[in-house]
């Protein structure tokens, strides 16, 4: 058997072992080593002299030194934190509340707390499993159609690995040789935009069969209001807004108000008026960091290049490839090429003791948002700042004491969490810390919120670190077999021949982007994502360059493909979280179809995704250039 067939028979007997139940770590090193041994064999040769021995060295050191890695543990720890903290009961409540009167209003708030949820943990099990315990009875014994509960808490838990922080982005990094920063920004629309698609089927599905969705009774949705809120209103005015400014500045009958025995305080209005500003101070601050960060912060210091220079970029020879090239080697080939004389480098001292601080750094092509706002930023912002004004001005005219209290459940639920997740992927977004770093502020926030909740003992602190380091070394074993595999895979020649057989069928860029797409897509169905990011991903990662396709765009097309990979029979592992704590009357069937539908919402999302490719390059193109 030639090398090229031992390469493809390893390819193979990987996929069959896999699905026999072995461990996918050690049966990458095993196969590794297997083959390898033979495609270093020589005559004559010792065993023990063998080079596979050498590479297995080699590939564990790699593995063992790789930075990007070391953000995996962090964000691994922050999720199971936030996960046996036990947060999410509260946050469920209020949001179900919030949305009432939203058809299917069980399965829509579980659909948002899977979201916010998994983007705080990034662990689709422990999401699946949270949100069965939860949700599931729940929305049973209102008498949801079966496929539709399970189908919303299976869909949703799995947004947790698309949406960032997301270990699935960071293992993707390592093996493409990616930036993660880019990697997370480019995943930021498409993972919303999937959810908004779960979210548009789920309430149209019960727009046209109420059955599948009853509407609950009035005793569930009605919102608990607190005895001196009713006073209050009474003595002010039915609009809290008014009501709260009034009391505060004239407090008198206020203080007269008296809740079980206790009078109502001047520091507890002022704490409740400060909850009723939350929606106008977010606005507020949004609208304001948007405008700092465009027009004030991001003006560049140089005019833009001259033409002149232009045209001598455009005449400069470029690598191959989707992406442009970062800016340290574009430095390094300007200053350090061998072709520059001496006299060259005498006539223009300034220019290099100022390291490119004229011409090189005209050179360097900018981000859009370091070249300032283009004209019509104005108008648009102008736009949307009247239309949040508009919208304020309307839930405040109508906000009573049952939004209120929604209000204040809410802000007390969701805003912990929500600021715990903005200031994580904006510290990394915006270039304030490397990944590893904000990894290491989401922990100690996870930490922080479970503090402050008082949910976090130390019993449970052990838990989530002994699972934190069991994760982590699983995904660090799977690197190093990876690595094996894949060094003695092309070793034997099984990607080379993989290429030659795919560059000769003479496909167009879509034609491969559909092919690649389609494997992973069926390899989603008996392999996880694990096994598909860090076996197959490298076959097609050396391809990319020969079609011209961005490997950013199509690693978040993967992203948004491996959803199936948790969705599609026979593996779906979150059909068998679901079925671990629901009642013995679903039966996985149920939980299988009622996945399905979600299968072609992801296939739609792709489709979208592809046809608009702003929607997953706009904002890396914008932060970071193209």
């Amino acid at each position: 058997m030639s090398d090229p067939a031992l390469g493809l028979l390893m390819l193979v007997l990987i996929v069959v072992v896999i699905m026999m139940g072995f461990p996918t770590a050690f049966t990458l090193m095993g196969l590794g080593m297997f083959f390898g041994f033979f495609a270093y064999h020589r005559g004559g040769e010792a065993w023990g002299d063998n080079h596979i021995f050498d590479l297995m060295v080699q590939r564990t050191y790699g593995a063992m030194t790789n930075d990007v890695l070391i953000s995996i543990p962090l964000f691994v720890l922050m999720g199971y934190v936030m996960e046996r903290g036990a947060l999410v009961d509260k946050m469920f409540y209020s949001i179900q509340l919030a949305f009432r009167r939203v058809p299917a209003s069980l399965a829509v708030a579980t659909l948002i707390v899977c979201t916010f949820w998994g983007i705080a943990s990034g662990l689709v099990g422990a999401v699946v499993v949270l949100m069965g315990v939860i949700a599931f009875n729940p929305m049973l014994k209102a008498g949801y159609d079966v496929k539709l509960a399970s189908g919303v808490i299976t869909a949703g838990g799995t947004l947790g690995i698309l949406i960032p922080p997301s270990v699935m982005i960071i293992v993707y990094a390592a093996v493409a040789g990616q930036s993660v920063v880019k990697l997370y920004a480019a995943t930021m629309f498409p993972g919303f935009f999937l959810a908004l698609l779960y979210l548009v089927y789920v309430i149209g599905w019960a727009l046209l069969n109420p059955k599948i969705a009853p509407k609950l009774p009035e005793s569930e949705t009605r919102v608990p209001v607190r005895p001196w809120v009713a006073e209050l209103q009474q003595a002010y005015s039915r609009k809290m807004l008014p009501a709260l400014f009034a009391a505060v500045l004239a407090p008198a009958r206020a203080m007269k108000i008296a809740t079980d025995g206790t009078r109502l305080t001047y520091p507890r209005l002022l704490a409740n008026l400060g909850y009723a500003l939350v929606p106008l101070a977010l606005t507020l601050a949004t609208l304001w960091a948007t405008w700092w960060y465009v027009v004030i912060h991001q003006q560049p210091d140089l005019p833009p290049p001259t033409a002149a220079v232009q045209q001598r970029l455009q005449d400069t020879p470029q690598p191959l490839g989707a992406g442009a090239q970062p800016v340290e080697e574009t430095l390094e080939e300007l200053g350090g090429g061998a072709s520059q004389s001496g006299a060259a480098t005498k006539s223009e001292p300034e220019v290099l003791q100022q390291m490119g601080n004229a011409e090189l750094r005209d050179q360097i092509k900018a981000a859009p948002s370091e070249l300032g706002p283009p004209p019509e930023f104005y108008t648009y912002f102008a736009f949307v700042a009247g239309i949040c004004g508009l919208l304020l001005l309307y839930y405040y005219w109508t906000m009573e004491a049952e939004q209120y209290e929604v209000l204040r459940l809410l802000i007390s639920s969701v805003m912990p969490l929500g600021i715990l997740t903005v200031v994580v992927l904006a510290v990394i977004l915006f270039g304030i810390t490397t990944a590893t770093e904000s990894a290491a502020v989401g922990a100690a926030g996870a930490f922080l919120l479970a503090f402050q909740a008082r949910t976090l003992d130390w019993k449970r602190t052990k838990e989530a670190v002994f699972l934190t380091a069991k994760t982590t070394s699983m995904v660090c074993w799977l690197f190093v077999g990876s690595a094996l595999f894949s060094a003695v895979f092309a070793i034997l020649g099984g990607q080379a021949l993989l290429e030659s057989w795919v560059l000769s069928l003479n496909m167009s860029p879509v034609q491969f982007m559909i092919l690649s797409q389609a494997i992973i897509f069926i390899l989603g169905w008996p392999l996880e994502w694990t096994e598909i990011i860090v076996i197959f991903v490298p076959i097609f990662l050396p391809m990319l360059k020969h079609f011209n396709i961005d490997p950013i765009l199509w690693g978040v097309l993967v992203f948004v493909n491996l959803q199936a990979a948790f969705l599609s029979p026979p593996v779906a592992m979150s059909a068998f979280y679901l079925k671990g704590v629901s009642p013995k009357h679903v039966t996985l069937n149920q939980i299988f179809a009622g996945m399905m539908p979600y299968m072609l919402i992801v296939i739609i999302c792709m489709v979208l995704m592809y046809l608009w490719p702003g929607l997953t390059l706009w904002l890396p193109n914008y932060l970071y250039g193209n």
